[in-house]
């Protein structure tokens, strides 16, 4: 089981009297800690137009990550693969990679929210044939030689070749619980991330149907499990949710904002416990205990995304936390 952490948004809470700059200088001192506690990821999201700064600019944060970083696989969790130029993402990614020294993992998915679409121009109801024209599209773009696909979305000139080249091929990653979702992963991707919603068993049944789509369709090769999990480690379970608390139902409510597109005041009671009953927290030992039970869902491979970024809960915390993953945690469930 491997286990990394982020997912780096930038959001900047009504209660933050940070600078956008000081926030992006805490994403760089957190990826240093997660290169130094020994974990194997660090993560960044993506959404646009957002009041408190959710960040946009995956791949540039990714290029400062790389930069910041020697060892730890770095990548986003979600990309929104339909607002993308796709020869572009295509370069950019191949640019993040080579500054990573082929450490970059390129996680994408449909997207959902409306004001997004509309935004970029994109109609929202070709989100899903985009983004397996961008899989596509970013594969012959890294291969050898002239860029050969015929995009669905993108006229491509001929003859013309995509440079840089990735030093090695970049896994793609897709995301989603849906059953078409998780097919297409199985079949055109290297790798499919669980989202936090999903319970142990909604993961298993998941990981199942990935396994006999491979199989029935003799796909070979290496392919990754991600499990996301929103949690917290300290030095008792109360102490653990009170410190990730305020931020974890921050950056939940403006999730139920983002995918509905409609304003929300409040969280209900009765969401608050379902995300307090989702989350893992606690002790080093009990957080292990709880992640033990994802190898078992998904595999000896799992790769957990251990999210310990919730908003505006201080970076001294958050470092700690990440220390204690990786000096801790870790060594119990690898």
């Amino acid at each position: 089981m491997k286990l990394g952490t982020g997912l780096f948004t930038g959001q900047r809470r009504p209660d933050d009297d940070r600078s956008m700059s000081e926030l992006y200088d805490e994403i760089l001192t957190l990826g240093r800690a997660i290169d130094d506690a020994g974990l194997d990821s660090a993560w960044v999201s993506e959404h646009h137009f957002a009041g408190d700064g959710y960040l946009s600019g995956t791949m540039p944060t990714l290029g400062a990550l790389a930069a910041a970083t020697d060892e730890v696989e770095i990548g986003t969790c979600i990309a929104l693969a339909p607002l993308y130029d796709g020869v572009r993402l295509a370069e950019d990614a191949a640019t993040v990679d080579l500054l990573a020294d082929g450490r970059l993992t390129l996680g994408l998915a449909i997207g959902s929210n409306p004001d997004e679409f509309e935004q970029f121009g994109v109609p929202r109801e070709e989100r899903a044939e985009r983004l397996a024209d961008q899989v596509n599209l970013l594969r012959a773009a890294w291969s050898a030689g002239p860029l050969d696909y015929d995009a669905d979305f993108h006229d491509v000139v001929p003859d013309v070749s995509v440079t840089p080249k990735p030093d090695g091929d970049v896994p793609i990653l897709l995301g989603g619980a849906a059953k078409p979702a998780v097919r297409r992963a199985a079949r055109t991707a290297d790798a499919w991330c669980a989202p936090s919603k999903l319970s142990l068993s909604g993961i298993e049944k998941r990981v199942d149907d990935i396994r006999n789509v491979r199989e029935k369709d003799g796909i070979d090769g290496e392919f990754t499990v991600y499990a996301l999990v929103h949690g917290w480690v300290d030095d008792s379970r109360e102490a653990a949710w009170e410190t990730m608390k305020p931020g974890y139902f921050y950056l939940q409510r403006r999730y139920a904002e983002i995918f509905s597109g409609e304003s929300v005041d409040e969280l209900t009671a009765e969401r608050k416990q379902e995300l307090k009953e989702n989350a893992v927290f606690g002790t080093t030992e009990q957080v292990a205990t709880e992640l033990e039970r994802y190898r078992a869902a998904a595999g000896d491979d799992v790769h957990i995304i251990f999210r310990t970024y919730h908003p505006g809960i201080g970076t001294d915390a958050m470092v700690d936390c990440i220390d204690r993953l990786g000096t801790e945690v870790a060594p119990m469930i690898q």
